[in-house]
């Protein structure tokens, strides 16, 4: 869940928020119908109306959704503005929207279940021949020199003033990701190249490769890749985060290499990246060789984010296909709890209930309360 003033920080960003608004009053003709997916504060559900759309259904899971609908009344749009709090792959609508507008990412455009739901509501929720907003990301990746950026990974690692070996971290630090404001234009050691496109209006996989083979265009050390992207909203409407340019509120991407690597112009750097989805989040993988001008291999590097996950080998084991599962004693209250949450008891008798079965875990009503109010949110309809 977003904070208040990272919204505000999205609304802010003129670079994006301009060129949703030039998207939005180019393609809605009048009496069209917008389905805003991740509405947020709502300020595209608001572009939509004031540019002529009939009608806005604007679906938004977290609470923010809450202080957009009283932004919708403020400026009075309240009637023309549908706000559903809920995930858009829950969600059946009584028509098909002739436009679908969103903003789904993380620091990339393959973000969590994002790509997901935007194939899900194209099949399901948008009118044949209906726009998608946006139509397409492009991602680009090159080589960097970002001392300060590799440093501040790798260095609290390997040279810590408390004289402790945690080498260990290290490994996961260099097969992590993040956001870099630091990586200019005059840190990329190659020209950039786009490895792939995420066409939304014919896109059907939610996953994504590509590989970068490009030539160093002068000499350096180099750390890793700086990764962005560009957008496309309608014909003509769209903005990027490229190193060349003003940052925008997504930033730069960076992923480290293992090791440094001395190169010098003219020599070959190769990059295979991909995101796979893994349950609920992408695991980013990036395999990167370099040769000299004569093709002799310098260094060479297999990545994942799989390996900087901090996950726990008992967590992996109980995530094996041949473990045996039995319920813990979480499990044992949350099952008795959702077994009485039938629609024939009010929550306070299901917390008494509980707390009468459970009493070491539950040692006041307001607790017991507390607990089945949290699981009420969640699961009853």
């Amino acid at each position: 869940m977003y904070s208040l003033s990272a919204y505000g920080s999205m609304i802010k960003d003129r670079i994006r928020t301009d060129a949703y608004a030039q998207a939005l009053r180019q393609t809605i003709k009048p009496g069209a119908v917008v389905l805003d997916i991740g509405t947020g504060s709502g300020i595209l559900a608001l572009l939509a109306c004031r540019f002529g759309a009939r009608k806005v259904y604007a679906i938004e899971p977290d609470d923010i959704i809450e202080v957009a609908r009283e932004i919708a009344r403020a400026n009075g749009y309240a009637d023309r503005i549908e706000f559903i709090q809920d995930r858009s792959t829950r969600v059946t609508l009584p028509e098909r929207a002739d436009i679908v507008v969103s903003d789904l990412r993380g620091l990339l455009p393959l973000f969590q279940q994002s790509v997901a739901s935007l194939l899900d509501v194209r099949r399901r929720l948008l009118a044949p021949g209906g726009a998608m907003i946006p139509q397409r990301d492009t991602l680009w990746a090159a080589t960097v020199e970002a001392p300060g950026v590799y440093r501040d990974l790798r260095n609290p690692w390997e040279d810590n003033s408390y004289g402790f070996d945690m080498r260990a971290a290290r490994v996961r630090a260099m097969n992590s990701f993040s956001k870099s404001s630091r990586i200019a234009s005059a840190s990329l050691l190659t020209a950039p190249e786009s490895w792939a496109t995420l066409d939304y209006r014919v896109l059907e996989s939610v996953n994504a490769c590509g590989e970068v083979k490009t030539i160093a265009v002068r000499s350096g050390v180099a750390h890793g890749w700086a990764v962005w992207f560009d957008t496309v909203f309608a014909d003509g409407i769209g903005f990027s985060n490229a190193p060349d340019l003003p940052e925008a509120i997504y930033g730069r991407t960076f992923f480290p290499w293992s090791e440094p690597v001395c190169v010098n112009a003219g020599d070959f750097i190769c990059g295979h990246l991909r995101a796979d989805v893994v349950g609920d989040e992408y695991v980013w993988s990036w395999d990167t060789t370099v040769a000299d001008g004569e093709g002799q291999i310098k260094a060479s590097f297999r990545q994942s984010s799989f390996y900087g996950d901090q996950i726990s080998l008992g967590k992996l084991k109980k995530r094996a296909p041949g473990f045996l599962p039995a319920t813990n004693d979480d499990g044992e209250v949350l099952c008795f709890a959702l077994r009485l949450m039938n629609g024939s008891t009010p929550l306070e008798g299901i917390a008494n209930q509980v707390r009468e079965r459970f009493p070491s875990r539950f040692t006041t009503p307001r607790e017991a309360l507390s607990y089945l109010g949290g699981l009420s949110e969640v699961f009853s309809r």
